[in-house]
């Protein structure tokens, strides 16, 4: 079983001692970092009580826009497309749940109204920029939008406060839908040293089942197409079936994917040798993720990538401490949500390649424990973007 450092957090902020002190759990929420922060406002607000001198914004370092922890939303801003129409209809659905807690009823009714307006303005538009074979699945991914914001307008105007959050929700999933279909090619080549790798060109769904119930996984090769294709081939093959979860934390992470035997991760059966993964994470302005170098390494530290540690439920491919492009077959289940430690500084964003996220099936990730078995795991749907 590979011996991975998570804590990332408490090592990096202790240099004195991070040889001395390696820790073998994922300990985000009670770091030096987290409580430092905490003792350092507690700090200011005694002398300024003290002194009565008032407070400067600048003292609490605290981020202040709060991180998208919704999978689903990271992985619809993640899809690598450029259509304002699409995306001012996303953002606009997105914010309905919050505007309906606020009982913002007239502003949900111009939105709702904007958007209809939107679709039957720009429709035509939107399927003439598709390839021909793809104008058919868009044209009928809109209908089911435009379908779907009947009954959310129904229960915006009679004020149905319970279940609006459903209705905007599966509004999205369409959303989303008719995004992924703009997409005409895999936007980027991987570099040459790493095409031979199984690649995911592509997004794909695992149904995840163990002994404490089903999930399914989202995963994404529009942004780490190298880690993604490495899961779904294993995955293919039977590999995880049958499989435990060797490292486990019930409140940070559980990890699984380690072999019976010596062996550490996967060895190719054609070729009888260790095959492994580069690190890869994508920033917002690149085209092409990152590769072999940790945003650390990078000098990147606490810049937020496509694809981050912000959701219950990010899955992410282990490696070891020393190592960063020596992943395998391990991987890990993000299990925190962090106030003090949010997405770009986690300290796991850029130095661990994330690849997908829980979309269904939290409960069962809440009971899973260590020795919990996967029955199997299965592609059910986007086989056909793996490309070997």
């Amino acid at each position: 079983m590979l011996n991975l450092n998570l804590n990332l957090s408490l090592d990096r902020m202790d240099r004195t001692n991070k040889r001395e002190n390696k820790q073998e759990k994922l300990v985000l929420h009670r770091s030096w970092w987290s409580h430092g922060i905490k003792l350092a406002i507690a700090c200011v607000l005694v002398i300024s009580l003290t002194m009565g001198v008032a407070i400067a914004p600048s003292v609490a370092a605290l981020p202040t826009k709060s991180a998208i922890k919704d999978p689903r939303i990271i992985l619809r801003n993640a899809l690598p497309i450029d259509s304002e129409v699409l995306r001012d209809v996303q953002k606009i659905l997105e914010q309905m749940p919050r505007q309906t807690n606020l009982k913002r009823w007239n502003s949900l009714k111009k939105d709702i109204e904007t958007i209809s307006r939107t679709l039957v303005q720009n429709q035509a538009q939107l399927i003439a920029e598709v390839n021909a074979d793809r104008q058919g699945l868009l044209t009928e991914h809109l209908t089911s939008l435009s379908n779907s914001l009947v009954p959310l307008q129904e229960a915006i105007l009679v004020k149905d406060r319970n279940n609006i959050k459903a209705l905007s929700e599966k509004a999205l999933d369409y959303v989303g839908l008719a995004e992924a279909d703009l997409i005409q090619a895999f936007p980027f080549e991987v570099p040459a040293q790493y095409a031979s790798l199984p690649q995911l060109k592509g997004r794909a769904q695992v149904e995840l089942s163990t002994v404490k119930g089903n999930a399914i996984i989202t995963v994404d090769g529009f942004n780490a197409p190298v880690n993604a294709g490495q899961f779904i081939d294993l995955v293919q093959q039977g590999f995880y079936d049958g499989l435990t979860f060797t490292r486990a934390d019930e409140n940070y992470y559980l990890q699984t994917g380690d072999p019976n035997g010596s062996i550490d991760g996967y060895v190719d059966p054609a070729t009888g040798k260790y095959r492994t993964v580069p690190i890869e994470v994508r920033l917002p302005d690149q085209k092409i993720p990152t590769y072999g170098k940790t945003f650390e390494e990078q000098g990147l530290s606490g810049t937020l990538p496509v694809l981050p540690f912000a959701a219950f439920g990010t899955v992410a491919m282990a490696h070891p401490n020393d190592d960063a492009n020596a992943g395998s077959s391990q991987f890990f289940i993000y299990l925190f949500e962090s106030e003090l430690t949010p997405a770009g500084l986690n300290l796991l964003d850029g130095n661990y390649s994330v690849f997908g996220y829980v979309t269904d099936g939290k409960e069962t990730l809440d009971k899973l424990r260590l020795g919990d078995k996967i029955l199997s795991a299965r592609v059910i749907s986007g086989a056909e973007n793996l490309v070997k």
